[in-house]
């Protein structure tokens, strides 16, 4: 899979250290994974909530933050839309 706005995932990183480790092995998995369909990343993912549109929420770290993220299957493109502490996410909108 292709991934745009992986700058995010690093802007992120610069503050919350703790998250590094999960969101590099995260990003380098999916960047070798072929995700025909949500099933696909349920498989891995069990926590992943996926939601209208394929958008997708991980979550981070054993539920410490979360990303949203939205896939395009024909395409194979994974857009970071936004990573955040579970404060953030409650005000988030999906």
């Amino acid at each position: 899979m292709d991934v745009v706005g992986i700058g995010r995932i690093y802007k992120f990183i610069q503050k919350h250290l703790d998250s590094k480790s999960w969101l590099e092995a995260w990003l380098a998995e999916v960047r070798a994974k072929d995700w025909q369909s949500p099933n696909d990343i349920k498989k891995k993912y069990k926590s992943a909530s996926i939601l209208e549109d394929n958008k997708v929420i991980f979550n981070v770290k054993g539920n410490k933050y979360r990303m949203e993220v939205q896939v395009t299957f024909k395409t194979k493109v994974i857009v970071i839309k936004r990573i955040g502490t579970h404060s953030e996410y409650d005000r988030w909108a999906l």
